[in-house]
């Protein structure tokens, strides 16, 4: 049987879930204060992070799906998006708008290959 290894159990949730070289976790902004630029960017600065701490990096992304508190927050999305995203490495990606706890601008449920087998 295949392990499943999870990392920041809590009884709702795991930070981070590998099973089969794929991690699958979420992020959201450590910083709800800041506008909707500002926790974008620091979301995809936590997905490196995660990245790293799962021996992956951002060519190993497999889908992203980015939830938006507010439409009028897209174009924010995709310019900081376009920027962080390595040529020639895109993963799948949807954008939804949803409702988001209060002060939160942007989710990210992330997918990516690990190193590991």
């Amino acid at each position: 049987m295949d392990e499943i290894r999870r990392s920041g159990s809590s009884a709702r949730w795991a930070d981070v879930v590998v099973h089969r070289g794929v991690a699958r976790w979420v992020e959201v902004a450590e910083d709800v204060t800041l506008d909707a630029h500002g926790q974008i960017a620091q979301v995809l600065a936590q997905v490196d992070a995660t990245l790293a701490t799962i021996g992956s990096d951002r060519t190993r992304l497999l889908q992203v799906i980015v939830f938006v508190a507010s439409e009028q927050d897209g174009a924010t999305v995709n310019e900081l998006w376009d920027a962080w995203v390595p040529a020639g490495h895109p993963p799948v990606r949807a954008m939804v708008q949803a409702g988001l706890p209060k002060g939160c601008k942007v989710e990210l449920v992330v997918t990516a290959a690990t190193a590991e087998p």
